[in-house]
């Protein structure tokens, strides 16, 4: 576990003064839900508190503010053997977490610690968690034992149950600004001379705008494009899009869409360019609101989709039918 790496991700930099703050005054939680959008860093963030609870330094003005990297704590999680943190993430295969990892975590949680500090559990993707999993944690949450950290990793779209939910302290990662995101791209990047394509398609989220352009986002700009235009044109077969789209990185093609929504409205609305469209915007008077209705209905759409795709849902049928229902919109 590499729990330093959180360091150097500047905006993280309120949550981790934070978070030291309150384990410094004794006051950490007993149950945190981290609510962030993929490529903001939650998880090495998670990885840094788990290494704040356990470390065995102390900020007294003699040694180096936890976590320290260096003592025996450290050291053990350093090599992912450390006794007292117990991880619960999504099997290989599976769509939700079981409701026997969750118990097994509880157990391990109920046991004294073996080196007398806290005892952390992560969920990482506590989306995940089914309704019995979820519940299986009240008991916990309501009662739970002394020294102990559980913290869950959730995306801000979470289908927690409030019961759960309310029990936990929020916080909530948020995008940094372009003026820190490009100068950090720029350094800690691959060698790219613009930066900003990526990071405005991937949320504003730094990390995730490198993976973003390793996968080769001026290709899938390009066929996205194709599509849209071929689709609005009446060109091509709904139900052979969609599965091309579904067999081919979907949660970035269904991200690129609601940029391409937003910006073609933005385009309505001022009468002046949008770079994802094929030039200035001229409709007629007549036609400007429909066509704005029609866009704002697709990309709720858009938008529900994203939020429903880590669901059991039939990807292909959901496509399929925004895709249908926003021909009008998408149609230049």
């Amino acid at each position: 576990m590499d729990f330093l790496r959180a360091s150097s991700l500047p905006w993280l930099d309120f949550r981790q003064r934070q978070l030291r703050d309150l384990r410094v005054a004794q006051r950490l939680p007993h149950s945190i839900l981290l609510l962030s959008t993929p490529g903001l860093g939650a998880e090495d963030l998670a990885d840094w508190l788990v290494a704040l609870a356990l470390c065995e330094s102390r900020d007294d003005g003699t040694h180096s503010a936890p976590p320290c990297g260096a003592c025996a704590s450290c050291t053990l999680l350093r090599s992912d053997s450390h006794p007292d943190y117990h991880p619960v993430r999504l099997e290989d295969g599976a769509k939700q977490i079981k409701v026997e990892q969750v118990r097994e975590l509880i157990d391990s949680l109920m046991l004294k610690s073996y080196r007398g500090g806290y005892k952390v559990g992560v969920i990482e993707g506590a989306e995940a968690l089914n309704t019995h999993g979820a519940n299986a944690f009240l008991k916990t949450l309501e009662e739970p034992s002394a020294a102990t950290l559980l913290l869950m990793i959730a995306r801000p779209t979470h289908r927690l149950p409030a019961t759960i939910a309310s029990r936990c302290t929020r916080m909530v990662l948020r995008a940094p600004g372009a003026a820190v995101a490009l100068p950090w791209l720029g350094a800690h990047g691959p060698a790219e001379p613009n930066w900003t394509a990526a990071l405005e398609l991937a949320g504003g989220a730094p990390l995730l705008a490198i993976e973003l352009q390793q996968t080769g986002i001026a290709a899938l700009e390009a066929d996205m494009r194709e599509g849209i235009r071929a689709l609005g044109a009446g060109a091509l077969d709904v139900t052979l899009l969609a599965d091309q789209w579904v067999r081919s990185n979907l949660p970035l093609r269904i991200a690129w869409l609601e940029n391409w929504i937003t910006r073609r409205v933005h385009g309505l609305l001022s009468g002046g360019h949008s770079s994802q469209s094929a030039g200035q915007v001229s409709l007629p008077a007549a036609l400007l609101k429909p066509k704005i209705r029609a866009l704002f209905e697709l990309l709720d759409a858009t938008r529900e989709l994203r939020r429903l795709s880590s669901t059991g849902m039939n990807q292909q049928l959901a496509l399929e039918a925004l895709l249908l229902g926003g021909r009008t919109a998408l149609a230049p």
